[in-house]
């Protein structure tokens, strides 16, 4: 949930929840304030707080964005390139949101959501780690080696090509050489470690390149249950903490200890600034002092605290970065034996399961592929840049368009109106020319809900009209909802197709 004015708030949006929450003026002005930026909207979106404000609004930008997203980057939004947020929220507007959350109130359909409403997934037991372990334990048993705590120094490379790498490990210089070289260190430092140097313009390039770094102060707590959330984002500015997890809420296995919790206080920051370098005691007694102050936990309910510090946890998407980063990958498209992967190794803020992929891909241009590591998460599917089935992708299409085509609103909305009007105007001809005293009562009746229709020529063409316009609005009405759900099932049908692609990519690794 996020924490706002002493309120918790679902993610992803409940509208009853927002509407109690903020209250019925507040919500009101949100949702007129989402209609001015509708009708007045930026016309560049440079900055992530134009990007933003178009699509939510200015108000709820300022509410629920401006707040948390600058205690995260420590630098205003306005210099944080609208880039970002076309990444790490796309394809979300209000309006989808909304959308979202009320026909989750009344479906379990998962797969139609768009990832950042995504609100379930699966979690191995004592985290991701054990991925990794598992990882070094196959390659170990097949011969390779895993050297931890070895830091590149140099990158010898000669002709556009590595030849070998400096290393230093337990105080000793050693030369690794290599055929093929996969880098994951954060791009900027992989620039300055080329020897001989590169170009003035590209080691520029890369020194203009930031990072925000960030620490957590994990907390137990002595007891069983805090909050149900597995994190919470801190959108008040009155304390330092951005987010909150709870690992337990993860996993059970994640805390040996049933009777106790342990949360995790995440702090944003520089390297060396002065919540970094801060004693690793104040800050356990800051997290402490901060948990009270949010009404969660009282100091007396900690027991011991550790604190974690990550350097260079999120590459910066500020104004100047993207030229910088063109720079740099210019010049790395002339080194032949090198690719870049993850979210520091390309300085893209990229998820796990992205930076995972660009690694196995990674591999497989080594093997013979040619894939563009830098396509992975530039578009709204990134597993469609990986599959090579092209030809099936558009036959799957054809097929589809041509089972289930969409109908033409305006054409088959003219075509019934067309048909119920003649219908009428041809009954009340026939009823005149046969003046049957019958059957012309039971016509008349139309004239309770035709005004001014009567069994006359002039009565004819007043019910051809009414016909004609009743006709045409449920033949648009039908059109339209039969291509709403049409357009669901297609895409409910593509998008099952295509995770099914991307599991079989998976499963040959």
């Amino acid at each position: 949930r996020i924490y706002y004015n002493q309120n918790f708030f679902d993610y992803p949006l409940r509208p009853f929840n927002v509407l109690f929450g903020l209250g019925l003026g507040n919500s009101l002005f949100f949702f007129l304030s989402y209609l001015k930026a509708q009708i007045f909207p930026y016309r560049l979106e440079q900055t992530f707080e134009q990007w933003v404000s178009n699509r939510f609004g200015k108000r709820l930008y300022n509410t629920f964005f401006k707040t948390y997203t600058e205690k995260v980057w420590g630098i205003p939004c306005s210099e944080i390139s609208a880039d970002w947020a076309a990444q790490r929220i796309k394809g979300l507007s209000l309006f989808i949101a909304v959308k979202n959350a009320v026909i989750k109130q009344n479906t379990k359909n998962k797969n139609a959501v768009i990832r950042t409403l995504v609100d379930a997934f699966d979690y191995p037991k004592r985290g991701p780690g054990m991925m990794w372990e598992a990882i070094a334990d196959i390659v170990r048993e097949k011969g390779g080696q895993i050297r931890l705590g070895a830091e590149a120094e140099r990158i010898l490379w000669k002709n556009n090509e590595v030849n070998a790498m400096e290393i230093k490990a337990d105080g000793q210089i050693e030369l690794v050489q290599g055929s093929h070289f996969i880098s994951s260190m954060p791009i900027r430092e992989l620039i300055q470690k080329f020897d001989p140097a590169v170009p003035g313009e590209v080691l520029k390039a890369a020194t203009s390149l930031d990072y925000r770094d960030f620490l957590t102060v994990a907390l137990i707590i002595n007891k069983r249950d805090l909050f149900p959330d597995n994190w919470i984002y801190i959108h008040d500015p009155a304390v330092k903490v951005g987010r909150i997890q709870n690992f337990k809420n993860w996993s059970p296995h994640m805390v040996p200890d049933p009777n106790k919790t342990c949360v995790g206080l995440e702090y944003f920051c520089f390297e060396g600034d002065e919540l970094w370098s801060m004693p690793d005691q104040e800050l356990i007694e800051l997290g402490k002092t901060e948990l009270d102050i949010l009404d969660m936990v009282r100091p007396s309910d900690v027991e011991d605290g550790v604190v974690v510090r990550m350097p260079k946890a999120y590459p910066v998407y500020d104004h100047r970065y993207r030229e910088s980063l063109q720079t740099i990958r210019q010049f790395l498209s002339r080194v032949d034996n090198l690719q870049v992967v993850g979210r520091n190794g390309m300085h893209k803020y990229n998820n796990q399961d992205h930076s995972m992929l660009t690694a196995m891909m990674a591999v497989e241009n080594i093997l013979g592929a040619h894939h563009d590591l830098w396509k992975v998460n530039e578009e709204q599917e990134y597993h469609e840049d990986i599959s090579a089935e092209s030809s099936e992708r558009a036959a799957l299409d054809r097929l589809l368009g041509g089972a289930l085509a969409r109908m033409d609103k305006l054409g088959f909305a003219t075509a019934l109106g067309s048909v119920s009007g003649l219908l009428i105007f041809l009954a009340t001809i026939l009823l005149i020319l046969k003046g049957s005293q019958t059957v012309g009562p039971n016509l008349q009746l139309l004239s309770q809900y035709l005004f001014g229709y009567t069994v006359t020529v002039k009565g004819a063409f007043i019910g051809m009209a009414y016909s004609f316009s009743w006709g045409f609005l449920f033949g648009w009405l039908f059109a339209y909802l039969r291509n709403l759900f049409i357009a669901f099932f297609i895409y409910r049908v593509k998008r099952k197709a295509e995770l099914l692609k991307f599991r079989d990519f998976l499963d040959h690794f």
